[in-house]
């Protein structure tokens, strides 16, 4: 049975846009092809008073050099807070420019730099590759802060999808490195949980638009490089089972009453709220997964992108 009699109006018109897919071994390369034709054209949200350069932090433990694309405002006076941002795409597809309306949005209203991270995909780099990148990414952020004009006490880490995922495992990794102190971990509807993908969503009104279970299936295996639901995984591969969550960032976390990360995104929110941290949790009623990339000036995604800038901006102050 359908559930599209509960998507919010002004978001339904913009599930005819995208037309449905499910990912496999067969289609990811014409998927990802796909997915670069649906960003929206620069000139419909670039900035002049937003500035925006290349660069690249050097790789983990012998591993290439991870691209960043960094942000800054042009009229801001330093020192700036920052953001290190982490695409979505299910682990498999994206880039660091998959973000870039919200990362330029974000430079030039907080005010504050933004860096985003062009972490490797699987299946050609399974866990903990990605995450790895995350943190090399993050560490070129506190090094270079002087040089970027930014205050390295100000930092949060923000991620979408299965960039919300990594910014949890990110989290995590910080927290046990304790290197580069965390400000926030924002995570929007994230893919935190690998065991929804083997034994499907508990809530039979999640997951019929964007995402389905099959591709959060294909998208698990091909990071974990086996079956999701299975045992002996890396540290910081499946944010979802770490057993201690004390001593975390606080956390903000958004996803929509339809998406199918809902029941594990509410699971983790309760248990960082059952270890001491901080959290904010957002339901979005109607909403599937991504719905203010797809439908950006409909009213949920306007309230959505306020209260999160709301939440950034109390974190970096």
């Amino acid at each position: 049975m359908s559930t599209r009699h509960l998507v919010d109006p002004e978001l339904a018109a913009a599930l005819e846009v995208l037309p449905p897919f499910e990912l496999s071994a067969e289609t990811l390369a014409a998927t990802r092809e796909l997915m670069k034709g649906f960003a929206p054209p620069k000139e419909t949200y670039w900035r002049q008073d937003v500035g925006v350069q290349a660069a690249a932090a050097p790789g983990l433990n012998g591993a290439p050099e991870v691209p960043l694309v960094v942000y800054r405002p042009l009229r801001a006076e330093g020192p700036l807070p920052a953001i290190l941002f982490i695409h979505g795409g299910g682990y498999v597809m994206g880039s660091a420019e998959t973000g870039a309306p919200a990362c330029v949005n974000a430079a030039g209203d907080l005010p504050c730099v933004v860096v985003s991270v062009d972490y490797r995909l699987a299946p050609e780099t399974p866990a903990p590759g990605p995450v790895e990148d995350c943190y090399a990414g993050l560490l070129w952020l506190q090094r270079h802060a002087g040089a970027l004009g930014v205050d390295a006490s100000r930092i949060a880490i923000w991620g979408e999808s299965a960039g919300g995922g990594l910014a949890a495992a990110l989290a995590l990794m910080a927290r046990d490195r304790a290197e580069v102190p965390l400000r926030l971990q924002m995570l929007i509807y994230p893919m935190l949980d690998d065991r929804t993908a083997s034994e499907g969503p508990r809530n039979p009104h999640v997951g019929e638009f964007i995402w389905t279970n099959a591709s959060n299936r294909f998208g698990w295996a091909s990071l974990l490089g086996k079956a999701p639901g299975s045992e002996g995984h890396h540290p910081y591969a499946v944010p979802a089972r770490a057993e201690d969550l004390k001593g975390l960032p606080p956390a903000f976390i958004a996803v929509g009453s339809l998406d199918l990360f809902l029941q594990e995104d509410l699971d983790y929110a309760g248990r960082l709220l059952a270890a001491g941290v901080p959290t904010e949790l957002h339901v979005i009623p109607g909403a599937y997964h991504a719905f203010e990339a797809l439908a950006p000036q409909s009213a949920a995604a306007q309230a959505y992108v306020r209260l999160r800038r709301d939440a950034l901006e109390r974190a970096l102050k």
